[in-house]
């Protein structure tokens, strides 16, 4: 399992150690210690797959021979109490194959060692547990002082810094990290103790197979195999037996970056956190049988999923805050305002479109909580900014906030409104400082890489001031760091406003690129710009490379007034492009005289002229993690950059060190930015999500290269990029009752406390709220009853002939029935908010709903009866209906039209009827998608989606329409169940947990 460790320590005689001894046997080979005259040999020791020396510049080749290097160093270093070498030892995750393991060693030490002057001697040992498991960790012997060609000078102080210590674990992880992303591995490991991550178990910073104490070898004892080994157990046992004690501890552990898990998640977890398969037994079994885990039911790959109470409370906190926020209509806007801001904007040459015109609207209604979903590069930022003038004029206080340093100032950049970052606001409120208030509104953008219990403690601080929020973000670009999808939930449950014409780009075709890129349609995307020239498949990666930073450069010195950014996956590509691209400024005499400084990240080289990019937020200088700027002075104390935003902001580099050349940057890093032009370097870690964002940053043009070691076809191009890993909430799992789940989150158990609401509540004369249904024996409504069919009331409803209805009486009648459905819904949701607030539904409230159902009746006959039979399968359509978000609903109405008037009966009819709808749906999509209207496509989309899932709960009409696949579009059997199978070859995302086995 990837597990965390790094381990540095100093081999010294002071110990009674002897650098060829620790070398000989990290090394399992024989050396000749000359100094003492005695040869140590391990040769026999197993596990060792992998030994070299790695030598820095300028560093004598006879070095490479293991015994002369430590051997020249043992003559050297006189001193009985000499500091002979510095000993690093990281443990390599073991999901990755020997051959995977050895390049990440090689690529750390060579990066975070070698690159700052030391010679290292690397081995890599693929030692086995006892269960047979690997437990792959490398040993890097170190030399102390620098190196030239003569051989040895001065010892270098500052590698004894302990921040070095700490910064060699965070990049230790950091590399890790990303390489188990860009291999699709699903593991991470984090540098931070336990206690930093608000996790109460004790790190395990000690790992390796149990070892014999080697006996007159020059080794201490303290620093044997064994000793390291023993301790390593002796906090696994610890843990394990906190987690038995307490298995909570485990529970929220586990969910510290994911609102639900596997049985595959719970045995990872207790392997590291046990000794021995006994105990191990024991961990998996208390955390299987903590009274807080709650099984939430199979998943889209059919494996149980579980949450934690804890994480359900911190959902219905969430939605409760929100919920109280959405009823909160203290912020209205007066049209005045509104006007006066639009035509301040026309005045600077911003007209708002439509789209955003209605966002804008939307916005600064008098409901406390707006949820603005916009495509990338559709101006939310812009639309923001009027909105930021009608709230001033109408006496609100603005603030902004975003996750990342970077995020915070493209709001403010894009908007005027003073922005900070999230975690700087809920310091502030810690200190009882810049507490919102009634009078504010809070725009939260990228909102959607916000997890769900950072959002929750923002939404509830802001429910209790009365402050307005607003939401901003898109759910399909970079998914939250931490655990959940709060936006897209509350966007769900909420609803809003979306903008999906996209005006960044100045090229219509681009522009229908990246609202391909936002629907998903990654290869329509990719296709489009394939057609303008602007993909690149190269041999390798390393050539990809090389012509990447070539058309950088043509364009940079053709289009020199023009910003431009090179993105890809990883800090370690980023590093190499960086340098690549600064060589072509270099070549090329746009750079001034070179000064060597340290930084944040290691030994660096600027000049004039060198773009650069912050890597912290930094109040003081006003810049944030991510700021782009170019340097204008540097000297080994200071530096002087002009940011992008015009300012020139001066420091002095012992105080301020976290800068790093910004020619490229990483896709996580470039979200919310804007340029003329984008270079991005595909590879194997890259997802739907980051397509997205790399794809649509860009202005004038994007150019896409990839390798063919990374990308065997382009096929393979396509299915990586358009993976699917957006986050779930625990909510997003219905279980075998989807009533009582959805009252459940809205703090009311559903059946009986319906059931309290019909004896005690409603008069005699409604004593069923579902009219005619019978009861159970526990006197709540029979919801099997309500599924079925009544026969003794089917009667079709009555059409008149088309002659004689008129265009426009037929318009009044679709308005009369929309209206009656949206009243029906009201009547029933005000109910069920009392009784979840504990008050009892007044009189008042029952008499609205008796009114709402006679006027349903009045313009579609049992059309409230249809319309409750789909609330009792899908209660969340109560509220979204009440909303007026009703196109769901109707769709569930006419599908329990259909039940009642007997079409079930024939299922070769409904089969029909089935593949008939399906081919309509999707002509209408196709339609909407060539008129550029979004918002209906997407909503066509998720009606064909709601279609396939419903085939999960009908198996009698799956199993017919299983052999009329080729009616469905079907060509190719992927040996999915046919719903999936159907949404797979149609290109719908079903989401994970909604029901349908993938």
């Amino acid at each position: 399992m990837a597990i965390f460790h790094l381990h540095v320590k100093v081999i010294g005689r002071k110990a009674g150690s002897s650098a060829l001894a620790s070398a000989a046997y990290r090394s399992a080979s024989r050396l000749r210690d000359e100094r003492i005259e005695r040869t140590h040999d391990f040769s026999a020791k197993r596990g060792v797959v992998h030994s070299e020396v790695m030598l820095p510049e300028h560093a004598p080749e006879a070095w490479r021979d293991r015994e002369r290097l430590w051997n020249d160093i043992e003559a050297f270093e006189v001193r009985k109490d000499a500091q002979l070498a510095r000993e690093v030892e990281f443990a390599l995750p073991s999901e990755l194959s020997q051959a995977q393991g050895i390049e990440l060693a090689r690529d750390f030490v060579q990066v975070e060692f070698v690159g700052k002057g030391m010679v290292a001697d690397l081995n890599v040992h693929w030692d086995r547990a006892e269960d047979g498991s690997p437990k792959p960790h490398a040993h890097v012997m170190l030399t102390m002082r620098s190196v030239g060609e003569s051989g040895f000078g001065a010892k270098v102080r500052d590698w004894n810094a302990t921040q070095m210590v700490e910064r060699w674990r965070e990049r230790w992880a950091e590399l890790a990290n990303e390489r188990l992303a860009e291999l699709d591995i699903d593991a991470r490991i984090d540098h931070r103790s336990l206690e930093a991550q608000g996790i109460a178990l004790e790190a395990q910073t000690q790992i390796g197979a149990p070892a014999q104490r080697i006996e007159g070898s020059g080794l201490a004892a303290g620093d044997s195999e064994a000793d390291r080994a023993e301790l390593h157990r002796e906090i696994s046992r610890n843990n394990g037996a906190r987690i038995i004690a307490d298995p909570s501890l485990a529970l929220d552990a586990i969910t510290h970056q994911q609102s639900t898990f596997t049985r595959k998640d719970i045995a990872k977890f207790s392997h590291r956190h046990s000794d021995g398969m006994e105990q191990f037994n024991e961990v998996v079994a208390a955390i299987s049988n903590a009274p807080d885990l709650v099984e939430l039911g199979k998943d889209g790959r059919g494996e149980d999923r579980f949450t934690t109470r804890q994480m359900i409370d911190t959902e219905q906190r969430l939605h409760r805050a929100a919920q109280r926020i959405d009823l909160d209509e203290r912020h209205a806007v007066s049209n005045a305002h509104r006007e006066a801001a639009l035509a301040r904007a026309a005045q600077r040459g911003l007209i708002l479109s439509g789209e955003q015109t209605d966002a804008l609207a939307h916005i600064t209604d008098g409901r406390g909580l707006g949820v603005v979903v916009g495509f990338a590069g559709t101006g939310k930022s812009a639309m923001l900014g009027v909105a930021r003038q009608a709230w001033a004029a109408a006496g609100y206080e603005v603030r902004g906030a975003a996750l990342s340093g970077i995020a915070a100032e493209n709001l403010e950049g894009g908007s005027g409104i003073p922005s900070r970052t999230i975690a700087s606001m809920e310091h502030s409120w810690g200190q009882g400082r810049d507490l919102l208030t009634a009078r504010d509104v809070l725009v939260i953008d990228e909102a959607g890489m916000v997890g769900t219990r950072q959002l929750e403690r923002v939404l509830s601080h802001a429910a209790d001031a009365g402050a307005k929020v607003v939401l901003v973000g898109d759910p399909q670009q970079l998914q939250a760091i931490e655990a959940g999808a709060a936006f897209r939930s509350i966007h769900e449950r909420h609803g809003g406003v979306e903008i999906g014409q996209v005006r960044r780009q100045r090229q219509n075709w681009q522009r229908d690129a990246t609202r391909d890129l936002a629907t998903g349609r990654i290869a329509a995307a990719i296709s489009a710009y394939e057609a303008e020239g602007m993909v690149h498949h190269a041999a390798t990666r390393d050539e990809a490379r090389g012509e990447l930073v070539e058309r950088w450069d043509r364009d940079r010195q053709a289009h020199p007034e023009a910003s431009r950014i090179i993105l890809t996956h990883t800090n370690d590509e980023v590093s190499v492009l960086n340098q690549a691209a600064r060589e072509r400024m270099r070549i090329a005499g746009d750079l001034g005289d070179e000064v060597h400084v340290n930084v944040e990240r290691g030994a660096r080289a600027f000049a004039s002229g060198d773009r650069v990019m912050f890597l912290r937020n930094e109040r003081g200088l006003g810049v944030k993690n991510g700021t782009l700027g170019i340097v204008e002075e540097v000297s080994t104390q200071s530096m002087m950059v002009r940011v992008d935003d015009g300012r020139s902001v001066r420091f002095d580099l012992k105080d301020f060190a976290h800068i790093d050349h910004g020619y490229a940057a990483t896709i996580h890093k470039a979200q919310g930015m804007t340029v003329d032009r984008a270079h991005v370097l595909a590879t194997p870690g890259m997802d739907a999500h980051g397509s997205y964002v790399a794809l649509s940053r860009h202005r004038d043009g994007m150019d896409l290269h990839y390798g063919g070691d990374d990308f065997s076809t382009r096929e393979r191009l396509v299915r990586t990029l358009s993976r699917e890993r957006a986050k779930d909430m625990a909510s997003d799992y219905e279980r075998i009752d989807p009533a009582r789940s959805y009252a459940e989150r809205r703090g009311i158990t559903f059946r009986e406390r319906v059931a309290e609401i019909v004896r005690k509540v409603v008069p005699e004369r409604l004593r069923n709220m579902f009219d005619g249904r019978r009861p159970s024996a526990d006197g709540a409504p029979d919801f099997d009853a309500m599924r079925r069919p009544e026969r003794e009331e089917v009667r079709l409803e009555p059409a008149a002939p088309a002659r004689e209805i008129a265009e426009d009486g037929q318009a009044a009648l679709r308005k009369a029935r929309t209206d009656a459905l949206v009243r029906h819904a009201r009547a029933m949701d005000a109910i069920f908010s009392d009784e979840g607030a504990g008050n009892k539904a007044s009189p008042m409230r029952l008499r609205e709903l008796a009114d709402a159902r006679k006027a349903f009746d009045e313009v579609r006959p049992h059309g409230w009866r249809d319309a409750e039979a789909a609330y009792v399968k899908s209660p969340e359509l109560v509220a979204e209906a009440a909303g007026g978000r009703i196109n769901r609903a109707i769709r569930a109405l006419q599908l329990e039209t259909e039940i009642r008037t007997g079409l079930d009966n024939d299922p070769g009819r409904r089969a029909d009827h089935f593949v008939e709808r399906w081919h309509k749906l999707d002509r209408t999509s196709q339609h909407q998608y060539q008129a550029g209207d979004m918002s209906g496509y997407k909503a066509t989309r998720s009606a064909m989606g709601d279609m396939a899932k419903s085939l999960e709960r009908d198996p009698q009409l799956e199993s017919i329409l299983a052999n009329r696949k080729h009616d469905l579009g079907i060509s190719v059997d992927s040996g999915r169940r046919l719903g999936a199978e159907l949404a797979f070859t149609h290109g719908i995302d079903l989401g994970r947990g909604r029901g349908i086995g993938l």
